[in-house]
């Protein structure tokens, strides 16, 4: 059962992701008839006193890193990643993962995970914008970067900013049920669970090549993403063969036609489900996907989301701000 939360921060913490934390096992809710206990709720530092945030405010903790040792949940709060950590702090969460607590990261608290050794051959997730990296000094772990979080038996890893809020509802779900989970993000104001990952919310814009002709190339294919292309047709249209277009614009996209093509047709159809009432036949013919089962594929794979999910929690946002 989890009764009690530990969360660790350290010089240079970000005060809104570490405030996801507080928000959701430091309040008191248990007298509200919703079935929520009240956490025994601590936030604790290696070297307590005026602890100051990447904002410029600061924050005084009393409480020293003993507080880790007997909570069944210990919260690395994300701080900045290139900064030298405590070896206490090591230890502390090396200590909580050897007595089978939970222990959980979010955001750029994954590479204190990870430099305690604890990802290793695990998988995980961090803010996009960090994932190369964690990947690059950790190679033996998995980083994802397309999830909002990831439960890898006792460790729990989320992306940016929200999401940290994500993952403390899915242990709460999975510890104390899903109306507990349900009546603290009632409480909130925030969905008790959200379909997707953080490639939604990723801006993806065109880019630009090394030559000019691929260049007016990539921006003919987005004018006309409704008709079908074939490597001959496309090769043509720049003068060259078929073989020589193919490693080509691999080189400079990164990616194959078929693939680049399906990529910029799921981006427009995000934003005819964002800005348009079209039906999804209408969207899948827009876009050029053309049948409603290929959009619905395709957007799976990439967003990990349906069309009408994605259109319910985009959509329904801006008709309510209008």
């Amino acid at each position: 059962m989890l009764k009690s939360v530990a969360v660790i921060v350290v010089p240079n913490f970000s005060m809104f992701e570490f405030g996801t934390a507080c928000e959701v096992f430091g309040i008191d809710r248990s007298a509200r008839g919703s079935g929520v206990p009240a956490f025994d709720f601590r936030v604790c530092t290696p070297y307590p006193g005026n602890v100051p945030m990447k904002s410029g405010l600061s924050m005084t903790v009393g409480l020293g890193l003993e507080a880790t040792k007997d909570a069944d949940l210990v919260i690395m709060a994300p701080y900045g990643r290139d900064d030298e950590l405590p070896e206490p702090v090591l230890e502390a969460l090396r200590a909580a993962d050897a007595r089978g607590a939970w222990v959980m990261s979010i955001c750029s608290g994954a590479f204190a995970l990870a430099r305690a050794g604890l990802l290793d051959g695990r998988r995980c997730t961090t803010h996009w914008h960090y994932s190369g990296q964690l990947a690059a000094e950790h190679p033996l772990v998995q980083v994802d970067e397309n999830v909002l979080y990831v439960q890898d038996g006792n460790i729990i890893s989320s992306a940016g900013t929200a999401a940290g809020i994500d993952a403390c509802l899915h242990l709460v779900r999975v510890e104390l049920g899903a109306h507990v989970a349900a009546a603290i993000a009632r409480d909130m104001v925030v969905p008790p669970h959200r379909d997707g990952g953080q490639a939604q919310f990723i801006d993806r814009p065109m880019p630009t090549c090394g030559s000019a002709p691929m260049e007016k190339l990539l921006r003919w294919m987005v004018e006309n993403l409704e008709h079908e292309h074939t490597v001959n047709e496309l090769a043509a249209r720049v003068h060259m063969s078929p073989r020589t277009f193919a490693r080509r614009f691999r080189s400079e996209t990164g990616a194959t036609p078929a693939a680049w093509l399906n990529s910029q047709r799921v981006l427009r159809a995000q934003e005819l489900l964002e800005s348009t009432d079209l039906t999804i036949d209408e969207i899948a013919r827009e876009s050029g996907f053309g049948h409603p089962v290929l959009l619905r594929h395709h957007f799976a794979r990439v967003l990990d989301t349906s069309p009408q999910s994605y259109r319910r929690a985009f959509r329904g946002q801006l008709a309510r701000v209008g």
